[in-house]
């Protein structure tokens, strides 16, 4: 058992099979932190911003929701401790950010985060979410025989560093198949392209970062599904503003999806018997 801070995460337990997971809308910076900062790193401008207020409508689909309070810059969750790279031969933003998307500095002049710091945050930050994440998901497979986790995220729709023009609006990673069963993710996707107001694609840019890819395993009745939204979608990437337009016609089409991944998750096979 690992150190933790108690209000680095807010977790809501569900009833069903579904564990969502939002690990980048956090806005929180420790004041110590905050001080070494740049003005734009102190504005944590590649927060997922207002995905906890967008999936609180999963709440009635009995879903158990995980949200971290910390912003990324504090640490990236959804980054291996090692910081291994998610994608070889693209730029990397680290566990421990120093630059934000758009290549500006996080921290004043002669600031960095060392390596005895970087251990720090870890204990405290990186290893309690995930070890409420992996009891959740025990608790849950005890339950029910399997567990589905969803990792919630959002983007704006155009990052030059990190991809070449605008991002389709619905970005699904499954890290090539190896993370949810083919027979969830196809209603799932079938679901997504249904309405036919969004662009969709699976595994393209973002395959699943690292709370995919370590805990999506089919083989042992754990699924894993990574939505990354160009925030287009449900808010003004100009003025950071909630749309509640945008948003509303979004979560319908939310809950579909995610209706129809717990509906394919429970065949005979995968039921408690």
């Amino acid at each position: 058992m690992h150190e933790s801070v108690t209000d680095c995460f807010e977790y809501h337990a569900g009833d069903s099979p579904l564990l969502i997971s939002i690990p980048h809308d956090g806005r929180a910076l420790p004041p110590a932190m905050a001080e070494r900062m740049t003005e734009c790193g102190r504005e944590i401008p590649d927060t997922d911003w207002h995905v906890v207020r967008l999936y609180g409508f999963a709440r009635t689909l009995g879903a158990g929701i995980i949200a971290a309070n910390y912003s990324r810059y504090v640490v990236d969750l959804n980054r291996s401790y090692a910081d291994d790279t998610l994608y070889e031969g693209r730029l990397s933003t680290g566990l421990c950010p120093e630059q934000t998307f758009d290549g500006e500095d996080i921290y004043r002049p002669g600031q960095s985060v060392a390596s005895g710091e970087k251990e720090e945050r870890i204990e405290r930050y990186w290893w309690p979410y995930h070890e409420k994440i992996a009891s959740s998901l025990n608790a849950i497979k005890d339950q029910f025989g399997y567990a589905l986790l969803w990792d919630a995220h959002s983007i704006p729709s155009n990052v030059p560093r990190l991809f070449d023009g605008e991002l389709p609006q619905l970005n699904f990673g499954t890290n090539g198949g190896r993370s949810c069963a083919s027979d969830l993710i196809e209603p799932v996707m079938a679901e997504a392209k249904a309405s036919g107001n969004y662009s969709v694609i699976l595994d393209g840019r973002f395959k699943g970062g690292y709370i995919t890819r370590h805990y999506g395993d089919p083989a042992d009745g754990v699924h894993a599904i990574q939505l990354e939204l160009a925030q287009r979608c449900y808010m003004s990437e100009e003025s950071l503003d909630f749309d509640d337009k945008l948003a509303s016609q979004l979560v319908k089409l939310l809950s579909k999806v995610l209706q129809a991944y717990l509906a394919g998750s429970a065949p005979k096979s995968r039921r408690q018997t």
